[in-house]
């Protein structure tokens, strides 16, 4: 099939490669502009512009694709170019632009976008992040065909993905781009042979996935040890939990909850528990307890708490004593 490709991240990347791989003429694929990036902030390429440079695909890198918005020029040209590239359908993944109706109107096939959660759940900009967060047990994959709504779109396609114990955004993530990648093949097959059918969204189960926020990032001490839990996972890569000690922020890339005995009185939220040679454990909310079992000093790597206690320490860690709050003007990074 003659398609349109849009997408930016290693996850419509993955996509892609699926599609060339099965043997769809992509005639024109769509990413975002190249962003600065790293500490040099330096302009870098998105993963799909590099994969479609590497495959010799045509690209185009509007800024804006309203007609009457800020970038209108530029979404003239991509219009021109979706015209002259006459794609049967578009398929859309983590593009990052929101698409007007003449983008949405113009392949006659329409546009299927690959989302990476059991829709109606999960709608929005972080479905694999907050589905973790929220102790989801499972989430999936939807090809879901686009109209004007914010993921409300009919369901073409859906396959399950299980969430582990384990699980971080990360890993979960690469599992769920190669299951969208093995999908959206599968629905431009059932499409080419008439045996794709949509499937209106439930009224009910909605839930909507906001954006994450580097905010986000700052250890509440005062919730219980399973949900901070859940939230390292949730964050990692990106913004990775932290907390202040010592006048030292400190990233938390891996932890586990710890019984606290019944009978025993609840400690204060924040109050380090364990200070030992190879464990460090803070007290959270409702009488539970944070074992930190990875975790990062700035400008260095990620280390197991017995070699990170091994280190240099951290000033302030003393069993009794209650983690700072950082000072309002302290950005989070």
């Amino acid at each position: 099939m003659r398609i349109a490709f849009a997408g930016t991240p290693e996850f419509a990347a993955v996509a892609l490669d699926a599609l060339h791989a099965a043997g769809h003429e992509i005639a024109l694929v769509l990413t975002q502009p190249d962003r600065p990036a790293g500490r040099g902030q330096l302009l870098q390429a998105s993963a799909v512009k590099q994969r479609a440079l590497a495959l010799g695909l045509p690209l185009a890198q509007p800024r804006g694709l309203r007609l009457d918005g800020r970038f209108g020029e530029d979404a003239a040209s991509a219009r021109t170019a979706l015209e002259r590239a006459a794609p049967q359908a578009m398929v859309v993944a983590a593009y990052g632009l929101i698409l007007p109706a003449w983008t949405l109107d113009l392949p006659p096939a329409g546009c299927l976008n690959i989302h990476a959660s059991v829709l109606p759940r999960w709608r929005g900009a972080a479905p694999i992040h907050r589905a973790i967060e929220a102790g989801d047990a499972s989430t999936g994959i939807t090809i879901m065909q686009m109209d004007a709504g914010l993921d409300t779109g009919p369901m073409l396609l859906q396959a399950p993905e299980p969430i582990g114990a384990q699980d971080t955004t990360a890993t979960l993530h690469d599992r769920l781009a190669a299951l969208g990648g093995r999908l959206i093949v599968q629905a431009l097959q059932d499409l080419t042979a008439g045996r794709l059918q949509a499937v209106a969204q439930p009224t009910e189960g909605v839930t909507y996935a906001r954006k994450i926020e580097k905010s986000e990032a700052l250890i509440d001490w005062s919730l219980r040890a399973p949900v901070i839990e859940r939230r390292v996972r949730a964050f990692d890569p990106f913004p990775g939990a932290s907390f202040h000690c010592g006048g030292t922020m400190v990233k938390l890339w891996r932890a586990a909850p710890m019984p606290w005995p019944a009978d025993a009185p609840a400690p204060c939220p924040a109050t380090v528990i364990d200070a030992g040679k190879g464990r460090l454990a803070v007290a959270c909310g409702e009488a539970t307890v944070l074992e930190l079992l990875e975790l990062q000093r700035p400008g260095g790597r990620r280390q197991v708490a017995s070699a990170f206690v091994q280190g240099q320490g951290l000033p302030g860690w003393q069993v009794g004593e209650m983690l700072e709050a950082p000072p309002a003007e302290d950005p989070v990074r």
